[in-house]
């Protein structure tokens, strides 16, 4: 089992986009037993996938061990795509991992996971918090979206500082352009600086994962956009190879 990791220090670079996206791309292109475990309170991984409401329980229970976490999870109309949901309960996130002070309690719970899934994508809250250090320390590879302008650039490059200076860590980032529009001179002077950076475009039909309520590839199989999926995933599990 490896744990892949969507974040961004930024919100609003289709983080989320991305996460449900990849989800779905290791379930369908790979055949891998996947499961999408929503992190951001705002829960907009978990409604793309159908979830409406909290349930039973609430997800940052899982967090505290109040509840096993397997028994949160929610099948979805994807094969073999699974769904560890999030609710307004992990709003409290940071300051509930502070609480328990166990560095690795994301990593453990991960692991705890791996004889179920092949594949764990994690959809994480923006900002460089106690979070963000547990998903640094539990994900195998760390997917960061930067929209091509400065301000995101940044922002990615502040976070491979903050990776860089802890020791240990050593987790591998991979840097994907995400609401490329080529018809913008700033987003055709970053592509050209970083030609190796995967690419996923400004599309209608990435757009419209909001009305489908399913990842682009369920409703868009043949579009640009699902094109820029599969070829992002395979530099994902290239990057994992490695």
């Amino acid at each position: 089992m490896t744990t892949i990791a969507v974040y961004s220090l930024k919100g609003g670079v289709g983080k989320t986009t991305l996460a449900v996206n990849l989800a779905w791309a290791a379930a369908v292109l790979s055949a891998r037993r996947t499961l999408l475990w929503d992190l951001d309170a705002q829960a907009a991984a978990s409604w793309l996938l159908g979830v409406d409401g909290p349930g039973k329980w609430p997800a940052a229970a899982a967090i505290t061990g109040e509840v096993d976490p397997a028994t949160l999870i929610r099948t979805t109309a994807v094969e073999r795509l699974s769904l560890l949901p999030a609710d307004a309960s992990l709003r409290n996130l940071d300051r509930l991992f502070h609480d328990l002070d166990k560095k690795k309690r994301l990593a453990k719970l991960a692991g705890a996971l791996a004889t179920d899934y092949d594949r764990i994508v994690v959809d994480c809250p923006p900002g460089l918090t106690d979070t963000s250090d547990q998903v640094l320390r539990a994900a195998d590879l760390v997917v960061v979206p930067v929209i091509p302008a400065p301000l995101s650039t940044r922002a990615f490059e502040t976070v491979a500082a903050h990776v860089n200076a802890r020791k240990g860590t050593g987790t591998p980032l991979l840097p994907v352009f995400t609401m490329v529009d080529r018809r913008r001179a700033l987003h055709r002077v970053a592509l050209e600086e970083h030609p190796d950076w995967p690419v996923v475009p400004m599309a209608s039909a990435i757009e419209a994962m909001t009305s489908a309520r399913a990842p682009v590839g369920a409703y868009a199989p043949r579009s640009p956009g699902t094109k820029a999926i599969g070829e992002l995933w395979r530099a994902v599990e290239k990057a994992l190879a490695r």
